[in-house]
């Protein structure tokens, strides 16, 4: 089986390409440049130095959101593109259960934290038992305040990783004290081959769409969409 994968939900942009149980290549940035400057060019890099037959891909595996609202309609289009153009299926994969997906096989609680801005994250929990990945709170949108409030009800261990860890990361260790477990560097951001991982598990359970039903999980409103709601409740 022959995945691309494709994560630009939120501020790292990753690339990987892989092949049953081998990754083949992973490019993944975090620095200060759009997605739409980066993941093409980071594809094409893949694939030439890697001498990949895009035909021969079984499917495009995406990180369909939440996150950057911007990241995601990139990543989407890019995704429904080549899907369009190489008449190959999707597999959108929760961004959120991604992130945790990183974390293969440990048994505490993991807490993926998106910066959704206004003290609000994206975010879920998860654990894992006997190699598969248990959702104990789906992903979605809600303060940090309600977010660390669950967590401590559970008595336990928890793991943070994410781009909203170092916004949040004092609240976090004074609500959770010696609870508080923060994953490294090299398993707090997106990773492709993470999202790639378990679209694998998807697809092997035949979850995937066609290139024309892909639309990306925004989870809540764009901040322009909110700030216009705003100004027209203030006018009446």
């Amino acid at each position: 089986m022959k995945l691309l994968v494709l994560d630009s939900s939120g501020l790292v942009a990753s690339v990987a390409l892989i092949e049953d149980d081998r990754l083949i290549a992973e490019y993944t940035t975090g620095n200060k440049l759009t997605h739409s400057q980066t993941l093409l060019p980071m594809l094409d890099e893949a694939i030439k130095r890697t001498e990949f037959v895009m035909e021969d891909i079984d499917a495009i595996a995406v990180a369909m959101g939440p996150g950057s609202f911007t990241g995601l309609r990139i990543g989407a289009a890019t995704a429904k593109g080549l899907g369009l153009a190489l008449n190959k299926p999707i597999i959108p994969v929760p961004t959120v259960d991604g992130l945790a997906y990183q974390l293969f096989g440990v048994e505490k609680i993991i807490c993926p934290m998106m910066d959704a801005r206004r003290k609000q994250v994206y975010t879920g929990f998860y654990r894992f038992h006997k190699g598969e990945m248990q959702v104990i709170k789906k992903q979605c949108a809600q303060s940090v305040e309600d977010t660390l409030n669950q967590l401590k009800e559970y008595g336990e261990d928890v793991i943070f990783l994410g781009d909203g860890v170092p916004v949040y990361k004092e609240e976090i260790e004074e609500s959770m004290k010696d609870h508080a477990i923060f994953a490294p560097v090299c398993a707090n951001r997106q990773r492709a081959a993470a999202v790639g991982a378990l679209a694998k598990v998807y697809y092997e359970n035949g979850i995937s769409v066609s290139a024309d039903e892909f639309v990306p999980e925004y989870l809540r409103k764009s901040q322009a969409e909110r700030e216009r709601e705003e100004r027209l409740n203030g006018k009446r």
